[in-house]
């Protein structure tokens, strides 16, 4: 190993699975999960695209957070497995490089989404005869466009700092993705002005976006409260508390990793919290959305029907 550092600019990524059988029946695990959160999010995206009844700004943005999951577990996962299967933990530094990169920009990107999703329901709760008129589809566009832009404004500051400074001997990065906490451990000069960068970063795309949500919801649940109408109330309820159940699922994890002094992180825990936020979350929002919501089993419903009746049709004239 030490030989192998000396003479390759290639990272080794230490992995998430132990070389047991119990790291076999992990693997599986979590492959099982990624080919959930490929296909779920996948049947989100064109669910809404197929059904016009799905089509509002709230499922736009339902869309999009589909879309960013997808591609935000497709920069983990295969990467993972086939450093587990072939048994080649070894990354290149422009892999490494891309990869943080996007993991970053998604990450980003996702943290600002679901802050807007939370504003949506916001306005679509508190001022509904004014929903059409602020939530438009050019300011959902603006939304989706301006998350994507400072996501990747924000990943290329810490990539571009974390690819630039000088490393050590040892190249092997204890986690199972180039993380840039993770890779600063092994940084050949004091990297305590870059920590505080990153502590300053993580307010702004998780805290603030969070204390956003927070307010948000503290609004709408005032207002749902005052409701006359039970079925709007429970309406509201389920819609607030499946958007609450994904912001936890996401926001908390995260924050705590990257809020934490560094002297206070240990890999095993840190490894174990990114399971949640880059594995879990976008296996579980297509689940947690399509059954809590009535009007995605209702479009899935329209669509079986669909089919059965295009295809009974194709049979009566054959």
């Amino acid at each position: 190993m030490e030989n192998y550092n000396q003479t390759s600019t290639d990272f080794i990524l230490l992995g998430l699975f132990p070389s047991s059988r119990f790291g076999k029946f992990l693997f599986i695990l979590i492959f099982l999960i990624f080919l959930i959160a490929l296909f779920g999010n996948l049947f989100m995206i064109l669910l809404i695209f197929m059904d016009t009844l799905l089509h509002t700004p709230m499922y736009f943005l339902l869309s999009q957070l589909s879309f960013i999951d997808l591609n935000y577990i497709s920069t983990i996962v295969p990467k993972m497995a086939y450093n587990f299967l072939f048994e080649d933990k070894s990354i290149s530094f422009i892999g490494c490089g891309i990869q943080s990169f996007f993991f970053l920009t998604l990450g980003g990107a996702e943290t600002l989404l679901l802050m807007f999703m939370a504003y949506d329901r916001y306005v679509a709760i508190c001022f509904p005869l004014h929903y059409l008129i602020k939530i438009s589809r050019k300011v959902c566009m603006l939304m989706i466009i301006g998350s994507r832009i400072m996501g990747s404004i924000h990943s290329c500051a810490h990539t571009t700092y974390a690819f630039c400074i000088p490393y050590c001997k040892s190249r092997a990065i204890n986690h199972f993705f180039c993380d840039v906490p993770a890779m600063l451990t092994l940084a050949c000069m004091d990297t305590w002005i870059y920590e505080y960068t990153v502590f300053m970063s993580t307010i702004f795309f998780l805290l603030l976006p969070f204390i956003g949500i927070a307010c948000s919801y503290g609004r709408v649940l005032f207002a749902v409260y005052h409701m006359h109408s039970t079925r709007g109330r429970k309406k509201a309820y389920s819609t607030c508390s499946t958007h609450l159940t994904v912001v936890t699922f996401y926001y908390m994890p995260f924050a705590y990793t990257y809020l934490r002094p560094r002297s206070f992180c240990t890999p095993t825990e840190d490894k174990a919290l990114a399971v949640f936020y880059t594995i879990l979350t976008p296996m579980l929002n297509p689940v947690i959305y399509s059954l809590r919501n009535k009007e995605v089993i209702g479009a899935l419903r329209r669509l079986i029907h669909r089919f059965c009746s295009a295809k009974l049709s194709t049979n009566i004239l054959a």
